[in-house]
């Protein structure tokens, strides 16, 4: 089933908390809705590829309740095994991922990474 962005319930305040300092004053208000997009282990969408298709993904991860710990999300494109990566970052900056999911979402009605994490996924960065 796809991740509906939408129907998404924000975490409770006590959560968010400890989240705070790692964050701009603009992106905490996404806060509430990544941390608990997070905590649902998995996201489905596609990767909008310029001038052509695009490519459906799952991703899942493991979730850690302190934003230092370290997450490791693996996105897997197109029901294939063959296109399958892995990437580790502080859960802090894997949230920072997914205020931007939410971000793009609500801009573009679509379910997608931003650049930058693609960058570390593709170890371009």
């Amino acid at each position: 089933m796809a991740t509906i962005i939408n129907q998404i319930k924000p975490v409770a305040q006590g959560e968010i908390t400890v989240y705070n300092p790692y964050y701009a004053e603009k992106r905490r208000k996404y806060l509430g809705h990544a941390i608990s997009l997070y905590k649902q282990k998995h996201l489905e969408g596609a990767r909008k590829i310029d001038g052509g298709e695009d490519i459906p993904f799952v991703a899942s991860w493991n979730v850690s309740f302190l934003p230092a710990d370290l997450t490791r999300c693996r996105i897997q494109f197109d029901d294939n095994s063959e296109l399958s990566y892995e990437v580790m970052m502080a859960t802090f900056e894997y949230v920072d991922c997914l205020i931007d999911v939410i971000i793009n979402y609500h801009r573009h009605h679509a379910v997608d990474y931003a650049k930058g994490f693609y960058r570390k996924l593709l170890r371009f960065d």
